[in-house]
């Protein structure tokens, strides 16, 4: 599957009906689901990846057109995963794709990757701690998107280490993030991210596995 393709069919997919800004629920982009899972798609194939946060299904979806096993999206919002199933069977992933209703730090699920855009802690601040820590207890690697900053990733890095892990940035990517809620003032605003690889144990994760692979970052639809 060409990326542009990747990128189509996931703008395609339904948006959550009525988000709300304390879940943080803004809905990825179909452009900028593929532009990360491309990044990390020799990573996918093949493998039980597990998106954390779900909502609507996008990277999950997006995961098993990739080649993944099996892609197990996880969300707390029953209307999101609801959206979500329905978006996979229109994919055509419906065979590769399971749905998990349940809070983040009490989820109990293994799975061979990660792949998560956890909330900003925008409205909740600290919000994406639990994330990283669901993380690490569910897949030896992990790649997840976190707003840019000095703060945070040091704030990061050091937990991920407090965990038994290491974290490091792989890249940076721009969001767009569109206008969902009423205090939106722009029609949409670009929000730059950090990508971040965490791994359990001490070794460099960039050097975890897949030997040979390189991250597609420069990749274009």
């Amino acid at each position: 599957m060409k990326l542009r393709r990747l990128a189509m069919l996931l703008e395609s997919l339904e948006p959550h009906p009525s988000p709300t800004p304390k879940l943080e629920q803004y809905t990825i982009t179909g452009e900028d689901a593929a532009r990360f899972l491309w990044l990390i798609k020799d990573w996918l194939e093949g493998s039980v990846v597990v998106d954390l946060g779900c909502g609507t299904g996008r990277l999950t979806v997006g995961a098993a057109l990739l080649g993944a096993a099996l892609a197990i999206g996880v969300d707390v919002d029953a209307t999101a995963l609801n959206v979500a199933k329905l978006n996979a069977s229109r994919a055509g992933v419906g065979d590769r794709t399971s749905w998990l209703r349940a809070f983040i730090p009490h989820l109990s699920v293994k799975g061979d990757i990660v792949v998560q855009n956890p909330p900003f802690g925008v409205q909740r601040r600290g919000a994406d701690k639990a994330f990283i820590q669901c993380a690490l207890r569910t897949a030896p690697l992990s790649f997840s998107l976190h707003k840019r900053s000095l703060r945070s990733r040091e704030f990061i890095k050091g937990l991920v280490k407090s965990l038994g892990g290491v974290a490091e940035v792989v890249t940076t990517l721009r969001l767009r993030i569109p206008h969902v809620f009423s205090f939106h003032e722009e029609r949409f605003r670009l929000v730059e991210v950090d990508v971040f690889l965490f791994k359990r144990g001490s070794a460099s994760p960039m050097n975890a596995g897949h030997e040979g692979t390189t991250l597609r970052a420069g990749a274009q639809p």
